[in-house]
């Protein structure tokens, strides 16, 4: 049995967004997502101010939601998103160097030019493409490839604490789902499939 947001029960057992959805319906599973967005971006949020770097930025909002609105679609398995988040980022810096936009005022500071375009409609579709063609979607990486090719988030230090953010939020909500029952799998089919199948 596949539970709403695609959830599975633990050998028979019921995982909280399961009851959670059983007793309330879609505003149980509302809240069950709601809330644990709350507390990870809450979270590194806190790690951002303390450490005055980047870590929390656009594209982690729809990561974070992927994770608890449905945890066992693709792409929000644990590796889809931390290879993508990887993929948008590096091509981000790519693309932000073939452009020669490395040290300039970022896109939505300076304006839209020519080159920021540029760099920001290559940067996805490189990104798209990657992604498909390895088999490992996971939309949010577009925002941060964006974020990296528009010059927003630019610095070495700055890119690496984004990285940081992407691995802390994917560890933290794989653990969460875990430990409240749902799981979510972390490389291969969604589970569920098979005992669907079965």
């Amino acid at each position: 049995m596949t539970a709403p947001g695609g959830a599975s029960p633990r050998r028979g057992r019921l995982s909280l967004l399961d009851r959670l959805t059983r007793h309330w319906g879609s505003l149980g599973a509302a809240g069950y997502a709601a809330i644990l967005c709350l507390a990870v971006l809450g979270t590194v949020g806190a790690v951002g101010i303390l450490s005055r770097m980047p870590w929390l930025f656009p594209s982690l909002g729809p990561t974070v939601m992927l994770f608890f609105e449905s945890p066992n679609e693709k792409a929000s398995r644990p590796l889809n998103a931390l290879v993508g988040h990887g993929v948008g980022i590096g091509l981000g810096w790519l693309c932000l160097l073939a452009f020669g936009l490395n040290g300039q005022l970022a896109a939505p500071t300076a304006g839209l030019s020519l080159r920021y375009v540029a760099a920001g409609a290559v940067s996805v579709a490189a990104t798209t493409m990657v992604l498909t063609a390895i088999k490992l979607p996971h939309p949010p990486a577009g925002a941060s490839t964006l974020i990296v090719s528009l010059g927003i988030i630019a610095t070495g230090p700055r890119i690496a604490a984004m990285a940081s953010a992407v691995v802390a939020v994917t560890a933290m909500a794989w653990l969460v789902n875990l430990v409240l029952g749902t799981r979510p799998s972390p490389v291969g089919h969604p589970a569920g499939r098979a005992e669907q199948a079965g």
